[in-house]
């Protein structure tokens, strides 16, 4: 088990009615941060992920026609390469490649077309850049063709409920997995909204995958977490995920946080176009790191490095 450091910050307030104090009032805030000092992190290619020394980012690289900020710009191997050039010299950690946009409502695609949008985009990055690259999947063909073809990692955002084969495979090919909280599937799963205790039934749903994926012959120190902010969530809910953040570290495993230009950043800032809503996901990423995240999803790699630099110096010193 880890354990943790605290940061304990202390209010006071007091009214005076001549000689006797009428009102006194004490408010502790407690900030839980994540130690992980002789858990094995994981080691891939030229990078070591040393869990709670710092913040990792990853690159959102969306091969898609219709993702909900990027869609259509990356989908072609040209301009996926040369986006992934770009990230890697803003200085991501990992590259996250995805070809099929899981936005609210999004169309599925066929397994053909998925293979055909990520297979080549990652053997083409693979010939010149050596970063890790996770792919986004929640097919376990796809995360087999993906691993071959040089990817390192699975991150798939239905926790690995999507297809029965995803288990047993990374099992298999012994790669880490990024495993999400989500309801429904992004056609359904804003009207799966409601919940009687959120952080709880999100703990519980990624608890049970935690098992079932230790089940299948998956080692717990190779798996990760991320609680799906804007998954069946709503706007309220996203931000007490934010808030509540530290309660993930319970599940003993690296906690990934992905809220870069979603809407309830658009929804604060009264903002549509996600491209504008780069500082609202910095003010979102700042208080991840807060809440201990591990690893920040991001779109705009630059930014958000000058950010948790910063954010890491303040928190994690």
């Amino acid at each position: 088990m880890h354990s943790h450091s605290c940061i304990f910050l202390e209010f006071a307030w007091q009214t005076r009615f001549y000689d006797h104090i009428i009102y006194f009032r004490v408010i502790r805030i407690e900030v839980v941060m994540a130690d992980f000092s002789g858990q094995p992190g994981w080691h891939l290619r030229n990078t070591t992920f040393s869990w709670g020394q710092r913040t990792y980012l990853m690159g959102v690289l969306n091969v898609t026609p219709d993702s909900f900020s990027d869609g259509g710009q990356f989908d072609r191997v040209e301009t996926a390469l040369k986006q992934a050039h770009y990230l890697v010299e803003s200085g991501t950690d990992l590259l996250d490649v995805g070809g099929q946009s899981t936005r609210p409502n999004a169309a599925d695609v066929s397994l053909e077309e998925e293979l055909r949008r990520v297979i080549p985009v990652i053997q083409a990055i693979r010939q010149t850049i050596h970063t890790p690259i996770s792919i986004d999947t929640t097919r376990a063909e796809v995360a087999r063709a993906a691993i071959a073809a040089g990817a390192d990692i699975v991150n798939d955002i239905s926790g690995a409920t999507y297809d029965p084969a995803m288990l047993p495979v990374v099992a298999d090919l012994g790669v880490p997995l990024i495993l999400m909280h989500i309801r429904g599937t992004p056609q359904t799963m804003q009207q799966l909204t409601d919940y009687q205790d959120l952080i709880g039934e999100i703990l519980e749903f990624l608890n049970d995958r935690i098992e079932a994926a230790i089940a299948a012959g998956i080692e717990r120190t190779q798996i990760a977490i991320d609680p799906g902010i804007g998954f069946a969530k709503t706007y309220s809910q996203n931000l007490e995920i934010l808030r509540r953040l530290p309660e993930f570290r319970i599940l003993n495993c690296p906690i990934l946080v992905g809220p870069s230009r979603k809407s309830f950043i658009g929804h604060i800032l009264e903002q549509p176009n996600p491209r504008e809503r780069v500082w609202g996901t910095a003010a979102a990423c700042c208080a991840a790191i807060v809440g201990s995240a591990d690893i920040i999803r991001v779109h705009d790699v630059r930014e958000m490095r000058d950010t948790c630099r910063v954010a890491d110096a303040i928190w994690r010193a």
